[in-house]
């Protein structure tokens, strides 16, 4: 009779019951007979722990005769000395100095039968010894087996659903972190032993960590394959839900065939899961790197391009597979599940029906990404922006005219960052209204205060950047007027720029708003022009004054050696067409003293580059109104 220790023992409130009458005779052959016609297996044990007596149930439940039972060790018979804890709570009942306890053995029967038993063992009063009870409660076990199985798998595929798979996967990474401390500890160990050449007993720390590593574990790196189903609510949709769960549990099967063809041992074992809906899981325990993890999900790709034949019906589809390996040691289920998520969404960004690696420097820049939309709206009211200035200037005579308003944010962990790493988070979100907002009333009380400071020199006019989003989701009509009332400065010092893709097509509000702003007095420029849907007719109707081309022409004005005579004829005609609409042209991205002056020969307005200034303090503008700062730093 063999077993092995299940489950901990169940201690019983201490205390011996008192002593009780002696029983009658008639009493004592009462308790004899239903001893022995008692369907619970039981033997009675003196202090010793050798069987007194047992009965026929304990008898056919170990496959022999009871009377043989007679002077046998009851530990032996149903395993009691299995482990230190359950043999010390035996010979304590025995002793008298505990009243019971009860534990769960798994016993063998003669026949190879495996079963479950539940022992209790409790002090007879009066009598010096103890009655050793064995339950067989198999079928008990084997229904919560059952339900066990059923709470844990999913009804529709028969894989192991979202809860066994979260089981498993905390089992796995925390054997990997006790595997890693043991190792640690060994090595520690080994490290303090003494010098490298002494020898060591086979058994010691030392010799184990020189064996080879065939023999103590696995890689202690774990992988994952989640994926969903591309365009599966499609199918659910148009064909129903019945479909939709044979469809499932065919993905499963091939998913399941994927797996097994791999080739995994069991110490690295893999499990596959239905997570929900269509979303599915491949845990492989003790991967063996990102090849393998690749293998895998390029055969699952290509077991599901093959079409389902689901009862006739022909379907076919695709998955998306977000993969990630890494060592489970200091690794979370939470956080491997994260970066899992987040690399199934690229490779459906990517395009679908691909699975795509996971990226450290990708998630780094959607965390920074994610950082920064989170905090947009509040670094707003914690003065976190600044505006720098950077000159438009007058090609013909070389007078500062205007400057446009460049936002920077100050970011407390990221530093100072420019408009290109936070103004699209901004139009996503909608802060960048209020952001907008911000800068519009910064700029204008920036340019009335060196107006102000400089009553004698030409007031300089201060462009802003106004995002479509402003137009639609606030009222930038009223936004504008409040700011110029408030902070006194003429609507013609004030430059609205929108981009030529955001006006292109303006109708209903924008075009209204635009309209509006232009009868107050306000200028309205063009940004980037040149390089949107190049529909010139829309500049006919939209209350535009300047138009501001784009730096990629004036990049083709670099020297006359290299020049590229094809930007100098379309700058040539667009700046003739503009001022015969009555517009102004403003060049962006004037380096070179070259390109300057071959815009101005063709006729250029206004300039705006490095090779004036780039974007300053204010107090810069200050010196180069007052003449006391170069213009060119």
């Amino acid at each position: 009779m063999s077993g092995t220790p299940e489950g901990p023992v169940h201690p019983e409130p201490p205390g011996i019951p008192p002593a009780r009458p002696a029983l009658t005779e008639r009493e004592l052959r009462d308790y004899r007979a239903a001893f022995r016609v008692s369907r619970l297996a039981m033997a009675l044990v003196d202090r010793d722990g050798l069987v007194v007596a047992a009965n026929d149930s304990l008898g056919a439940l170990l496959g022999t005769d009871s009377a043989a039972l007679r002077e046998q060790a009851a530990a032996d018979l149903v395993d009691l000395a299995a482990d230190g804890r359950t043999w010390h709570a035996y010979r304590e009942v025995l002793r008298g100095r505990r009243s019971r306890f009860r534990c769960t053995r798994r016993l063998k029967h003669p026949d190879g039968r495996r079963l479950w038993a539940e022992v209790t063992v409790a002090p007879v009063p009066d009598t010096g010894r103890v009655l050793l009870s064995v339950a067989d409660i198999s079928d008990r076990r084997e229904l919560q087996a059952r339900l066990r199985h059923l709470q844990m798998h999913d009804p529709v595929t028969r894989l192991p659903n979202r809860a066994l798979f979260f089981e498993r996967l905390s089992a796995a990474l925390e054997t990997a972190a006790l595997e890693t401390a043991a190792a640690e500890s060994a090595e520690a160990i080994a490290g303090a032993a003494g010098p490298a050449g002494a020898p060591e007993p086979y058994g010691s720390p030392r010799s184990y960590l020189s064996r080879p590593s065939h023999g103590r574990g696995g890689t202690g790196r774990i992988g994952l394959c989640y994926l969903d189903l591309d365009g599966f609510k499609a199918v659910n949709d148009t064909l129903g839900h019945r479909v939709g769960d044979r469809l499932l549990a065919a993905v499963a099967g091939r998913l399941t065939a994927c797996a097994d063809s791999a080739g995994y041992t069991r110490s690295g074992g893999h499990l596959v899961a239905r997570l929900g809906g269509d979303e599915f899981a491949v845990l492989v325990e003790e991967s063996t790197g990102t090849e393998q993890l690749a293998d895998l999900a390029r055969s699952v790709l290509a077991a599901l391009e093959r079409p389902f034949d689901l009862g006739g019906q022909r379907l076919s589809v695709s998955a998306s597979i977000g993969v990630v390996e890494r060592t489970a040691a200091g690794t979370t289920a939470t956080g491997l599940m994260q970066a899992a998520d987040t690399t199934l969404y690229w490779a459906k960004a990517d395009g679908k029906a691909r699975w795509t690696l996971f990226d450290p420097e990708r998630n780094a820049h959607r965390m920074t990404r994610q950082s920064l939309s989170s905090t947009l709206r509040p670094a707003v009211e914690r003065g976190e922006f600044a505006l720098e200035y950077q000159p438009l200037v007058d090609l013909a005579d070389g007078a500062v005219r205007g400057v446009e308003a460049l936002v920077r944010w100050n970011h407390p962990q990221f530093g100072a960052l420019p408009p290109n790493r936070f103004v699209a988070i901004a139009e996503e979100d909608g802060s960048i209204v209020e952001l907008g907002r911000w800068v519009l009333r910064t700029a204008c009380e920036q340019a009335r205060q060196w107006q102000k400071d400089h009553p004698g020199e030409r007031p300089l006019f201060v462009s802003v950047n106004v995002a479509v989003r402003q137009v639609w989701d606030s009222d930038l009509v009223a936004d504008v007027a409040g700011i110029l009332a408030e902070t006194g400065l003429a609507p013609h010092l004030l430059q609205l720029e929108l981009t030529e893709s955001a006006v292109m097509g303006s109708a209903g509000r924008p075009l209204q708003a635009l309209q509006a702003l232009s009868d107050m007095g306000v200028r309205i420029a063009i940004d980037d022009f040149g390089t949107g849907y190049s529909n010139l007719a829309y500049l006919s109707r939209l209350p535009v004054s300047v138009l501001k081309l784009d730096g990629s022409f004036v990049r083709g004005f670099q020297d006359e050696e290299h020049a590229n005579p094809a930007d100098e004829l379309i700058v040539e005609a667009l700046v003739q067409l503009a001022h015969r609409l009555g517009l102004t042209v403003t060049a962006e991205c004037v380096e070179t003293a070259g390109q300057a002056a071959r815009l101005r020969r063709i006729g250029c307005d206004t300039g705006q580059g490095w090779l004036y200034s780039r974007p300053v303090a204010p107090d810069r503008i200050a010196g180069m109104i007052e003449g006391t700062a170069p213009l060119r730093v």
